[in-house]
């Protein structure tokens, strides 16, 4: 649904005229916002027919990348910066795909791993390859703009405790 009129700038608009101060900030949080909803629609529409949704993907993504094709469970909630029961939620979606498996820690029985199979791996090259396809939703971003947008929320997210700079 597109409109005919930028929503956030006519809010800024009825900020400055209500003089409610940190119109910019106002702006810039609510056009984060909505970028992010629109990403991730555009993420997930493309993910889908895989029977993935991005966060399915990156926890895929992340397995495949390890040297043995495992990790922990509460590794993964570190790595993806998520809450334990997202990552359980997300490992039992994967699981009933057939594209990871639990198993027990061979040296530390508090401990559970998930493990990708073979489908999930192939489930991950080609959720790649559709997000790749759809440029990851940031069509309309040229490859200056991109860099400018990663720039700018790295800075932001570093300052606000998400990483430890240098």
């Amino acid at each position: 649904m597109s409109l005919a009129f930028d929503p956030i700038s006519e809010a800024g608009r009825n900020w400055r005229r209500r003089a409610w101060g940190a119109v910019e900030a106002m702006e810039a949080a609510t056009s984060i916002t909505r970028a992010h909803q629109i990403l991730h629609a555009r993420i997930d529409e493309a993910l889908r027919p895989l029977d993935l949704n991005f966060s399915r993907f990156e926890v895929l993504a992340l397995l495949g990348f390890t040297r043995e094709g495992q990790l922990p469970m509460g590794k993964i909630g570190d790595r993806l910066q998520v809450h334990a029961a997202s990552v359980t939620n997300t490992i039992q979606r994967l699981e009933g795909s057939g594209f990871v498996e639990r198993v027990d820690h061979p040296d530390d029985g508090r401990t559970v791993l998930a493990r990708i199979l073979p489908p999930g791996r192939a489930a991950a090259d080609a959720g790649a390859a559709a997000l790749a396809d759809i440029e990851f939703g940031v069509v309309g971003l040229d490859g200056p703009g991109r860099a400018a947008v990663v720039g700018a929320l790295a800075g932001y997210r570093a300052a606000n405790g998400d990483f430890v700079t240098g």
